[in-house]
């Protein structure tokens, strides 16, 4: 690409122009080609001597805060000096004095500045060939980053014992929208829930509804109910559909057979009810894995084997297999040792009664993942209170044989829901912790996906019900999609007054002059690299808070740039940046499953 105002791909056919834009990304390209530039520029130095003949060291390339330092800045020269011997101003004239001739590149000049930065501007043609890859390229923002590696995202996976709380509600937006901007950094992404249908918590459900289908016949008074049963409502209202259905057949059943029965009953209904609800929440995912398959199938027997035969764990006097945790967390920052004893902690596997303790189908889950399906990469979201268990997970897979690196662990805050400034803690239904289920019928769904991804999971979020329903600019996916709105109403207004876009070479070779211009054109370039930047932290919240920048970047630009009154080439110029940054805030909300309105 050269340096005028017309990329070199005008040139070409239109599948070929739009081929030529598949995977862009303006940021990326700019700061690769600094870098050659640089390099060659220094090598040429160091060929005619006024650089003395050493290895160039390793230096950066950055996209500066300030445009006025330029659109790409080096510390080259700083990076250099104690190889070259010599101030970095010095190097940096050097350096610049060897530079190949700028007319080739997509940049205009460079210049040093104080100490020694070496600082590029872009030329008009770069800031073209955005606009010409936003508009030319509907899937402008993706890349081929990731290249098809396979990630397994596992998020939500709350236990179908019970209703979902608004930990699972930030959680399924946050591990739907990380999977989304991994699979537009290049990624193969699964997304996963894992069923928790085996273990104590079944067991203890199954003596909840026990219990409360007596007392639907024998009443509260004569039934007890456990001390460490399930207190919801929803166990009450499946103990009595189930009676409804089979009437008082099974009151005098063995106590494992009537238990069995309901979970058999109850089970399926909680799980289809986490599917509708999560669906309802705009979450699909690609597999329901059930814990219960690990034990029927013998992966746990198996991992445990393989523990016990690598040294990692050794049966201990009463029966059971402890694993060594302590020598494998340790890597990952726990030792996991007693406080009040000098000796680690042991993790038990299998109970002196032959019974695998959830932490072993866990491990046999996680090398599932990783070595049977051939995931490279495992991520799961959990809650913040879970963060002592990431590092003995990580460790133990190490002690399977895999590496604790292919395992990542994002760990999310709570959730705060405030009404009227205050907090609310009860469900208005069951008196109650608030469900997702009484959020959703509370609360805008566009609002909620998008206020639970506007900060890293690591940080609170406080969900404001009242901002949630509001329809002006002070709530931000209503401001984001306003935008969109504005832009969709914009492009009808000039059709319907005669004036359609005529596409990239009616104004191709006029420049972008005007600040408000130039600032949408690096927003718009921006997006890619955000992508990137999010999907290498695990961090989608930088995409929802680029939009809304992105947003107002547009609205400045509205108002600072007439369209239907420009010159025909300058007007088909603001009609193409109208177009990019419809295109890439549609791309934003479809991505991360918002409402894309064409008007408001």
């Amino acid at each position: 690409m050269n340096n005028t105002q017309m990329p070199a791909e005008m040139s070409a056919c239109p599948e070929e122009m739009k081929a030529a834009y598949q995977n862009y990304n303006p940021r990326a390209a700019a700061l690769e080609e600094a870098r050659a530039l640089l390099t060659a520029a220094a090598g040429a130095a160091i060929q005619a001597g006024d650089l003395p003949a050493v290895e160039l060291p390793a230096f950066i390339m950055e996209i500066p805060a300030d445009v006025k330092n330029g659109d790409v800045a080096s510390n080259l020269a700083m990076a250099g000096a104690r190889a070259f011997k010599k101030a970095p101003r010095q190097i940096a004239e050097a350096v610049l004095a060897h530079l190949p001739d700028l007319k080739n590149s997509i940049f205009a000049r460079a210049e040093v500045a104080g100490p020694g930065f070496i600082n590029l501007f872009l030329a008009p043609g770069w800031f073209t060939s955005v606009i010409c890859g936003a508009t030319l390229n509907e899937a402008y923002g993706r890349t081929d980053y990731g290249q098809g590696k396979k990630i397994n995202v596992e998020f939500v996976s709350a236990n179908p014992t019970g209703p979902m709380h608004l930990g699972n509600a930030r959680g399924g937006a946050l591990g739907d929208c990380l999977a989304a901007v991994l699979d537009w950094a290049g990624y193969q992404v699964a997304r996963e829930f894992y069923i928790n249908d085996a273990g104590n918590q079944i067991q203890k459900f199954g003596k909840s509804l026990s219990a409360r289908y007596l007392q639907h016949f024998k009443g509260e008074a004569a039934v007890p109910f456990p001390e460490d049963g399930y207190q919801g409502v929803d166990i009450t209202e499946l103990a009595a559909a189930f009676a409804a259905e089979q009437g008082d057949a099974l009151v005098e059943a063995d106590e494992e057979k009537r238990r069995q029965a309901l979970i058999d009953y109850a089970l399926p209904k909680n799980i289809a009810a986490l599917e509708r609800d999560l669906g309802r929440y705009r979450i699909r995912y690609d597999v329901w894995f059930r814990e219960s398959t690990l034990h029927e199938s013998g992966a746990v027997r198996a991992v445990v084997d393989k523990l016990l035969e690598s040294g990692a764990a050794y049966v201990a006097e009463d029966g059971a297999v402890m694993y060594r945790s302590s020598q494998f967390a340790a890597k990952y920052g726990a030792a996991n040792k007693r406080r009040d004893e000098d000796e680690a902690k042991d993790e038990v596997l299998v109970r002196a009664n032959g019974v695998p303790t959830y932490f072993a189908a866990d491990i046999a889950y996680h090398y599932n993942k990783l070595a049977v399906r051939g995931f490279d990469k495992a991520i799961d979201v959990w809650g913040a209170d879970h963060h002592g268990h990431v590092a003995r997970m990580k460790g133990a897979m190490d002690a399977v044989g895999l590496s604790g690196e292919r395992l990542d662990v994002v760990l999310m805050q709570l959730v705060n829901l405030m009404r009227d400034g205050k907090p609310v803690r009860m469900s208005k239904r069951t008196g109650k912790a608030v469900t997702l289920v009484d959020l959703l019928d509370e609360a805008p769904i566009d609002s909620t996906r998008f206020f639970f991804n506007l900060r890293e999971a690591g940080s609170a979020v406080d969900y404001d019900m009242d901002l949630a329903v509001r329809q002006d600019s002070e709530n931000p996916v209503y401001y984001v999609q306003y935008a969109h709105a504005r832009i969709c109403s914009i492009l009808k207004k000039l059709a319907a007054e005669g004036v359609a876009y005529e596409g990239p070479l009616a104004w191709a070779g006029v420049p972008f002059s005007d600040p408000a211009e130039l600032e949408l054109v690096r927003a718009i370039a921006a997006f890619p690299a955000e992508i990137i930047t999010a999907a290498q932290k695990y961090d989608p919240a930088r995409i929802t808070r680029y939009v809304i920048d992105l947003a107002g970047a547009f609205h400045k630009f509205y108002g600072a740039c007439r369209i239907k009154e420009a010159e025909p080439a300058v007007r088909q110029s603001r009609i193409a940046l109208c177009l990019a940054a419809k295109n890439v805030i549609a791309n934003v909300l479809t991505m991360f499953k918002i409402t894309v309105p064409e008007s408001m």
